[in-house]
């Protein structure tokens, strides 16, 4: 979570695991194309610098948040994916769809981790503007992407 004291891309190198050998998938919601671009480049780079070969990173897009769920299942499902990062944003509106969009997509990428018992990382920002997501996708409080990255490197070191 990011605060104006804790920036997204600032992490601790503590349990961070070898994973030169791991192969991850990369769900990318194409809603918000601006922002999900900008959490993918993060994402990327981060597992590139802590040793992911790029042919072991498989990048696939979903059109919205809301299927996220069902194209994680299916990353998770491989036995060649190790963990799977999943990133899109939903922004508040004017409507009740932001919550029901939020809870679905959270309930289900928990459903998908739990299922196959593999990291599955929620990655989606939920801000209020615009400018708040700006902010998290490499702006000033960091990357979410990053912070994705790295929580997948984690988990597979648990």
């Amino acid at each position: 979570m990011s605060t104006k004291l804790k920036n997204l891309s600032d992490y601790s190198t503590k349990n961070v695991a070898n994973v030169a050998k791991k192969r991850f998938g990369i769900v990318v919601s194409e809603w918000n194309e601006e922002v999900t671009g900008a959490l993918y480049a993060g994402a990327h780079e981060t597992l590139i610098r802590h040793g992911v070969k790029k042919e072991n990173i498989l990048h696939k897009d979903v059109p919205g948040s809301f299927e996220l769920s069902v194209a994680a299942q299916w990353m998770a499902s491989r036995e060649d994916i190790d963990a799977v990062i999943c990133l899109g944003c939903v922004i508040q509106g004017e409507t009740k769809h932001f919550d029901f969009i939020c809870h679905a997509v959270a309930q289900g990428l928990t459903n998908v981790a739990l299922k196959y018992n593999k990291p599955v990382i929620f990655g989606v920002l939920t801000p209020n503007t615009q400018k708040q997501a700006l902010d998290r996708a490499g702006g000033s409080l960091g990357n979410k992407g990053d912070e994705a990255a790295i929580t997948a490197i984690k988990m597979l070191n648990f």
